[in-house]
C-alpha cells in the first residue's frame, strides 16, 4: 500500500547536480549525493555517462567531491574536493578513469572555476584575506578581535568576511603556484575565458558605492595580466558571463533597470567594447542567474552560428531558450512542466543535458534535442522510492485581481476524496521575488501525502511573470501581495472539499515574514508556521547581510527616510493581533533573516500570553534547509507537520 513521503525523505533520496557535457556532447560527467545516516555525512562522488543513456560508471569515490567539468578535449576532468580542513580544491583525473591529482593548495579553498581553450590552464575564483589566521593557529591561546570596517563584511552561509575578497586566479595544469590575475576592495566571480584564450570576463563589483547596493559589472582582463576594462556600461546588473565565438561580444544575463535585480527576472544582452547593451529577450522571459555568490549561474553558449542557449523561466516553468544573436528571435525549447536547475551544453549547441524537478520527481538529469525539443530522462534514482512514496497531483489555475491574473497551484493528496472535507495549508514561497513551480517541493509534499491540501500562490512581486509583475511588490510588503494570497484562499475555501474551519500558513524566509503577517490580519487560520521570518524591517536593515543592498530597494530608502514605512510593514507592529498559534523555526547561524528576528516575535508574543512556540537550529545558516544537517532538514519538516496536525488534524470545536 503507497505510504506518505515523510520527513526521513531526506535519508532516501540520492540527489544528482553539476552535470557537465564533454565538447562534442559524447561523455556526460555528473554528481551524485546521498546521507550516510550512519554518519550523518553528506557524500558525494563523480559518475560519467557515455551519451546518449548509455552506462553509468564511477569517476571519483568522493567522499566529498563535486563540480566536474572536462577538458576541451574531453581526455581530462576537473573537479573540486574538499581537503581535511574542509577546504574545497581543484583536482585533475583523466576521463577514462585513474588515480586523482591535487592541483592546487588554496588557504581558503575555492569556487568557480572554467577551463581555457586549450585546455593547458584553469581559471578560478577564490578569497583573498588579509586578516587570515596563519596555519595552525590557535584561538583559545591567541584570541583575535575582528574589526569591521564596511558594511558588507559577513555574508548568509559563507559567514565572516571582513576585508576578505574573492578574486580571480589562473593555474596551469602542469602545476605550480596560481597567478593572481585582479585585486581590490571588491569581489570577482564568474571567469570565462575568450576563445582565443588571451584574456578572461568576469563579473564584478567596482562602484564606488558597492558597500550599498548590490549592482555588478562584465569586465575583461588579459591573462598576461594588466587592468581590467569594463564592457556593460549602462547595465546596473550582470549574472553571467559567454563569449561569442570571435571574441569580440559577450553574452550577459543581466539588467537594465536599477529596481530589478538580474537574478529576479533577469533578460539576455549582447555587450561590445565602446557599445551601448543591446537586449535580445523580452520581459515575459526569466533569464537564469543562479545566487550569487553561493550558487553559480548556469551555463550559456554562444555558438559558431551565431545562437545563444540559456536555460529560463516563464510563469513558473523552465525551459531552454535559443535567441539568434542578431536579429533576437527567440525559440523555446522543451515541454515545461519543471523547474531547471542547472544546464550542460554541447560546443555545437545540438544538445543539452538539463537537471529538472518536476511535480513527481526531485530532480533527475535528462537529454534535450534542440532541434526537435525532445527529452529523453537519463537518471532515475529514486524512482523505487517515489514508488513506493507516490507524491501529490498538481491542479494550476489563475484567478484575476486589481487587473492582474494570480497563477495559483493546488495539490492534493494522493488518494484524495472529494466526499470528504480538507485541511488546507497555504504555502507561501521567499523572496519576495520567488515562484512556486511545477517541481518537487520538500515540505509540500510531506504535507500533502499526509493528507493536507496545499495551496501555493504566485502574488505580485513572483519572478517568471515579467518585471513589472515582480515591481509590483516594492515599498508595498504585506500590501497587495498579500491581498492576491487571501483572494486565492477565498477562492479555494469556495470548493465543497475544503474545510475552511481547518486552515494553516506556512512560509520561508519572506514566506516567513508573510506568515507574520497574516496572522497580525487574520483570524481565519489555525495554526501557522514561520520559517527565518523577517518580523522586524528596522532591526533586520541593520543586522541582515543584506539589509541595506537588498532593504533600500524592498522597503523604499534608508532607516531614516522610509522610518515610518518600516515599522507600518513589520509584523512585530501588530503582535497583539495575533490569534494564531504559532510555531517559530530558525537557523541561528542565520545572517540574511537573523535570528534576532524571532528571537523579537517570540518575545513580544510570549509576553502577550499568545500561543507561540520557537525552534532553534543549530549552525544553520539561512540556506539550510537546501544545504544544512540532514537531522537539521528532518527536524524541520517534522516539526512542520507535527505543529498542523496537532491543530489542523480534529475538526473545528472537537
Amino acid at each position: 500500500m503507497p505510504s506518505p513521503i515523510t520527513p526521513e525523505l531526506v535519508y532516501h533520496l540520492t540527489a544528482v547536480a553539476d552535470p557537465s557535457l564533454s565538447s562534442p556532447g559524447s561523455l556526460l560527467a555528473f554528481t551524485r549525493s546521498s546521507v550516510d545516516r550512519a554518519t550523518m555525512e553528506h557524500r558525494s562522488s563523480i559518475a560519467v555517462m557515455g551519451m546518449p543513456a548509455q552506462e553509468v560508471r564511477p569517476l571519483t569515490e568522493g567522499p566529498h567531491d563535486t563540480s566536474a567539468r572536462f577538458a576541451p578535449d574531453e581526455s581530462a576532468v576537473a573537479f573540486l574536493r574538499e581537503d581535511s580542513d574542509e577546504r574545497r580544491q581543484l583536482w585533475l583525473t583523466a576521463a577514462a578513469g585513474g588515480e586523482p591529482r591535487q592541483l592546487t593548495e588554496v588557504p581558503g579553498g575555492l569556487r568557480q572555476f572554467a577551463w581555457s581553450p586549450d585546455g593547458s590552464w584553469l581559471a578560478f575564483t577564490a578569497d583573498v584575506d588579509p586578516d587570515r589566521p596563519p596555519v595552525g593557529h590557535d584561538p583559545k591561546i591567541d584570541p583575535r578581535v575582528r574589526v569591521v570596517t564596511r558594511i558588507k563584511y559577513r555574508a548568509d552561509t559563507l559567514g565572516w568576511r571582513g576585508d576578505a575578497h574573492t578574486h580571480v586566479f589562473i593555474v596551469s595544469v602542469a602545476g605550480g603556484e596560481p597567478v593572481q590575475l585582479t585585486d581590490g576592495d571588491w569581489d570577482d566571480l564568474g571567469p570565462s575565458w575568450s576563445p582565443d584564450g588571451q584574456s578572461i570576463a568576469f563579473i564584478s563589483h567596482r562602484r564606488e558605492d558597492r558597500d550599498f547596493v548590490p549592482y555588478s559589472e562584465a569586465y575583461v582582463v588579459p591573462v598576461s595580466g594588466g587592468e581590467p576594462e569594463r564592457w556593460s556600461d549602462e547595465l546596473s546588473e550582470v549574472a553571467s558571463i559567454a563569449w561569442s565565438p570571435d571574441g569580440r561580444r559577450l553574452a550577459v544575463v543581466g539588467s537594465d533597470d536599477d529596481a530589478m535585480s538580474a537574478t529576479w527576472q533577469g533578460g539576455l544582452f549582447v555587450l561590445a567594447r565602446g557599445r551601448s547593451p543591446r537586449r535580445l529577450t523580452g520581459d515575459e522571459i526569466k533569464l537564469a542567474a543562479g545566487i550569487p555568490p553561493t550558487v553559480p549561474a548556469p551555463e550559456v553558449r554562444w555558438t559558431e552560428d551565431d545562437r545563444i542557449l540559456s536555460m529560463g523561466d516563464v510563469r513558473g516553468e523552465s525551459f531552454l531558450f535559443e535567441v539568434h544573436a542578431e536579429t533576437g528571435a527567440a525559440r523555446r525549447i522543451g515541454q515545461g512542466g519543471a523547474q531547471y536547475q542547472s544546464v550542460a551544453i554541447d560546443a555545437a549547441g545540438r544538445s543539452a543535458v538539463v537537471l529538472a524537478a518536476t511535480p513527481s520527481s526531485a530532480g533527475d538529469l535528462h537529454l534535450v534535442d534542440i532541434a526537435d525539443s525532445t527529452d529523453t530522462q537519463l537518471t532515475a534514482y529514486n524512482g523505487e522510492y517515489f514508488d513506493e512514496h507516490p507524491t501529490a497531483k498538481l491542479e494550476k489555475y489563475i484567478i484575476t485581481r486589481g487587473g492582474m491574473d494570480i497563477e495559483c497551484r493546488l495539490l492534493f493528496p494522493p488518494e484524495f476524496d472529494t466526499s470528504r472535507k480538507h485541511p488546507l495549508v497555504v504555502d507561501i514561497h521567499g523572496g519576495p521575488h520567488g515562484a512556486f513551480y511545477d517541481a518537487f517541493n520538500a515540505t509540500q509534499q510531506v504535507l500533502a501525502t499526509s493528507g493536507y491540501l496545499v495551496l501555493l500562490v504566485n502574488p505580485r512581486g513572483s519572478s517568471t511573470y515579467g518585471g513589472g509583475f515582480a515591481k509590483a511588490v516594492l515599498s508595498d510588503w504585506g500590501g497587495e501581495d498579500y491581498r492576491d494570497i487571501m483572494a486565492a484562499v477565498d477562492e479555494v475555501c469556495s470548493r465543497p472539499y475544503v474545510d475552511a474551519d481547518r486552515l494553516g500558513v506556512h512560509g520561508y524566509s519572506y514566506g516567513g515574514f508573510m506568515t507574520s503577517w497574516i496572522v497580525g490580519h487574520e483570524t481565519r487560520f489555525r495554526a501557522a508556521v514561520a520559517g527565518a521570518p523577517c518580523i522586524n524591517l528596522v532591526s533586520m536593515y541593520g543586522t541582515s547581510d543584506i539589509g541595506v543592498s537588498f532593504g533600500e530597494r524592498q522597503w523604499g530608502g534608508t532607516r531614516i527616510e522610509a522610518a515610518e514605512a518600516f515599522r507600518e510593514r513589520s509584523p512585530l507592529t501588530y503582535a497583539d493581533k495575533v490569534q494564531t498559534p504559532l510555531l517559530l523555526l530558525h537557523g541561528e547561524a542565520d545572517v540574511r533573516c537573523p535570528i534576532e528576528q524571532s528571537e523579537q516575535f517570540f518575545v513580544a508574543l510570549r509576553r502577550l500570553d499568545k500561543t507561540v512556540e520557537f525552534v532553534r537550529f543549530p549552525d544553520c545558516s539561512h540556506a539550510f534547509l537546501r544545504m544544512g544537517h540532514p537531522r537539521m532538514r528532518e527536524e524541520y519538516l517534522g516539526r512542520t507537520l507535527d505543529w498542523f496536525d496537532r491543530w489542523l488534524k480534529r475538526p473545528a470545536g472537537g
